[in-house]
């Protein structure tokens, strides 16, 4: 006896599995069709049978229409009860992971179900687990990468000025004017992080207009040529006038300020560095600006890695720039990248000098 309930509680269990499995390969739509088709066959049964045994021989008092009409409404209800639960399991789990998402558990992945509505949407679940994940992780590298950079500054500042009160420093102006570079290292910091914020997030604004780049090129040669004479670098420009491009001449100019800046600092007393401004014909016109130095070159390997958020390049030998932040050219090959141009670098090696190369459409985007 017990060996025979036992086989029919598991055929009982196996046959609900089956009957899961079948309806989770069911589309939505084929859900509820089913659904609406099971509630009507039971709604119109439960009521037949009602009216069927009211009408018995042993009850003549009561409406057997009345008590149909109850006894299916009873049953349809049930039944809706019963199928909803099958119907909103998946949007449950999805509304989970959502919930875990907001709550910061950003590694939630859900398995994708056999049903195509579904699927897609999870999927959605999923990568935007994914892209909030990556984000977390820039944002955690970049709060780390910033404090890293703003110690060094602070440490300094710290000490100088806890010497000064020791008596250890005489506060002359040798020692204001190093406190006065410290200071204006953590305002280039912070301005550059403002940038660098507002270029990854695309929040900065974009003045279009018809720009001279060649004239911006010249302008910037004149503003940055007071630093290369005191460093003894030699400086030429050579731009056909005009060459026109569609873009923000501000974003530009702050490009090739950036760009003239790392060629000085690469290069030693005596050292050169060109500048070449020309127009490119083809199926998309574009400007195109080369810097070209002599100076310390760039392995191939860093080629890209420049472009990467407070990377420096270290050579033997050589001194690590000073007042750099590390995020000049990421901030340039974003503004150039927002333009839907570009910033490349390219070098023969190490002390082979550098060339970067800045292009930009002629046309508006």
């Amino acid at each position: 006896m017990a060996k025979g309930k036992d086989t029919a509680v598991r055929s009982s269990g196996t046959w609900r599995a089956r009957l899961r499995r079948v309806h989770s390969r069911l589309s939505l739509r084929n859900r509820l069709v089913l659904s609406h088709v099971t509630v009507l066959v039971v709604t119109l049964g439960a009521t037949a049978v009602a009216k069927i045994l009211v009408r018995g021989p042993w009850n003549h008092r009561v409406d057997p229409d009345n008590i149909g009409f109850w006894t299916g409404v009873a049953a349809a209800v049930l039944a809706a009860v019963v199928l909803s639960r099958f119907l909103v399991r998946p949007l449950d789990t999805i509304r989970a992971a959502t919930r875990r998402l907001a709550e910061g558990r950003y590694d939630t992945v859900l398995e994708l179900p056999s049903e195509p509505g579904f699927a897609a949407l999870v999927e959605d679940v999923n990568t935007l687990a994914a892209a909030l994940a990556d984000t977390e992780r820039r944002r955690a590298r970049l709060v780390s990468e910033i404090a890293h950079e703003m110690r060094t500054p602070i440490t300094i500042l710290h000490g100088q000025i806890e010497g000064m009160a020791d008596g250890i420093f005489t506060p002359d102006d040798a020692m204001f004017a190093s406190l006065s570079d410290d200071l204006d290292r953590l305002r280039r910091l912070a301005s550059d992080l403002s940038s660098l914020s507002r270029v990854e997030e695309g929040a900065f604004a974009l003045h279009y207009e018809d720009a001279d780049v060649a004239a911006l090129a010249r302008a910037t040669a004149e503003r940055l040529r007071p630093q290369y004479d005191g460093q003894g670098v030699d400086l030429t420009v050579v731009a056909d006038a005009p060459v026109i491009a569609f873009c923000d001449p501000d974003r530009v100019t702050q490009v090739l300020v950036n760009l003239l800046g790392n060629a000085l600092i690469a290069c030693d007393a005596h050292g050169s560095v060109s500048v070449s401004v020309h127009g490119e014909a083809g199926p998309r016109p574009r400007v195109v600006v080369r810097v070209t130095d002599d100076g310390v070159g760039i392995p191939g390997h860093d080629l890209n890695r420049i472009f990467s958020r407070f990377e420096r390049l270290e050579h033997p030998g050589r001194p690590a720039p000073a007042g750099g932040s590390g995020i000049g050219l990421t901030i340039a090959r974003g503004i150039a990248r927002a333009h839907e141009g570009d910033v490349t670098a390219a070098s023969p090696g190490l002390g082979k000098g550098a060339t970067f190369t800045l292009w930009l459409p002629m046309a508006p985007p």
